[in-house]
């Protein structure tokens, strides 16, 4: 898509703050204005709009493409897609240790013991940890109490949250970040401990690096949503 338009802004609007081209409002890919909950969240957007260039890349304004996503899929349904976010909670990353070797499982238990005791606290939950990757059950209670968490969630916060959570498989860590517990960066790190201690083992390898990279710019992108999301 070229570039058409001159001027992009935030313009407040009954129910939140509307993004305007050229004072005409900028649609979603269903056809549905663009209003979102937040002053902050508006001008972010309106930013990425602003600083396009002549030809437009929908992969350069993350933020838009959330509050579309907000709008167009998660606010049609938004118990069903909720629902499917808190179904992490029966497998958080989290719960799943490696077997070894015990450099990797004490990164591991650092990090995901904190984590898991922030929820336990927090929710007043407990959590079954396992080595390998079999399944484990989780306590139902928990599972109940999490969805339940996930469920009160407006369609911006779901539509913030589900990156977190599939990007980084912990429904936990996403909620901490969501909670402030974490900064995005700690939960980033928490959930990538995997994916950086096997580049470390087998060395450098330009392609999973750049996959990882990638994958913690969107990570930390959505969390940057929330984080907006916030007046």
């Amino acid at each position: 898509m070229k570039r058409f338009w001159k001027s992009a802004e935030a313009v407040a609007v009954k129910g939140g703050w509307e993004v305007r081209l050229d004072e005409r409002p900028l649609r979603t890919p269903g056809r549905s204005a663009v209003v979102v909950p937040t002053e902050r969240l508006a001008r972010a957007i309106a930013e990425e709009w602003a600083s396009a260039g002549e030809t437009v890349d929908p992969r350069a304004m993350p933020l838009t493409g959330l509050a579309n996503a907000a709008t167009d899929r998660v606010a049609e349904d938004r118990a069903a897609f909720a629902s499917g976010l808190a179904r992490y909670a029966e497998a958080d990353l989290a719960c799943y240790r490696a077997e070894g070797p015990q450099t990797l499982v004490a990164r591991q238990q650092r990090s995901w013991d904190a984590l898991l005791g922030w929820a336990r606290r927090r929710f007043d939950v407990d959590f079954a940890v396992t080595a390998g990757i079999v399944h484990v059950a989780q306590p139902q209670p928990t599972v109940e109490r999490l969805a339940h968490e996930v469920a009160a969630l407006d369609a911006f916060r779901l539509a913030g949250l589900s990156p977190l959570v599939t990007i980084g498989g912990s429904l936990v860590a996403a909620l901490a970040v969501l909670e402030g517990a974490l900064t995005p960066d700690e939960a980033w790190e928490a959930t990538s401990i995997d994916e950086r201690w096997q580049i470390e083992k087998w060395g450098a390898d330009s392609e999973a690096e750049a996959a990882l990279a990638s994958r913690g710019r969107d990570f930390l992108v959505a969390a940057r949503f929330l984080e907006l999301l916030e007046t």
